[in-house]
């Protein structure tokens, strides 16, 4: 015969649960509140195999774009896929060097050493393709 659940040990889960809930709620309205108008953050992930060449302009080019055009307001992670091949599968990366820009939404992604900036910039959306005279 099986045991009735023990009523306590289930109401303190949802206890848990909704403190949890509640810090998480409370953290991200502090967030909200703390800087309103901050510039939002990127979140950018390059893929690259090993230290080719392509890669090796990818990363140089990248790395240019984001110090002259986001400062302080990326986070960039480099991943070898010959490394971490499991990270390439994830992500779906197909080809390589492909940067894959996470944060703020919409994902995109980038294939090539991002030689081009422009198309760059436009497709992080830091200018508007207006503002650049794109070939």
């Amino acid at each position: 015969m099986a045991k009735p659940k023990n009523e306590n040990s289930k109401s303190n889960g949802k206890r848990s649960l909704t403190t949890k809930l509640r810090s998480a709620t409370e953290s991200f309205e502090e967030a909200i509140k703390a800087n309103p108008l901050k510039r939002a953050r990127y979140i950018l992930r390059l893929y690259v195999t090993g230290s080719t060449g392509r890669s090796l302009r990818a990363v140089y080019n990248l790395k240019k774009i984001c110090e002259e055009h986001l400062s302080d307001e990326y986070e960039l992670e480099v991943i070898d896929i010959y490394k971490d091949p499991d990270a390439a599968r994830e992500a779906q990366i197909v080809a390589a060097p492909t940067l894959v820009k996470r944060l703020p939404l919409p994902i995109r992604k980038f294939v090539g050493d991002l030689s081009n900036t422009q198309k760059v910039l436009v497709g992080l959306d830091i200018f508007k393709r207006q503002d650049l005279k794109i070939n």
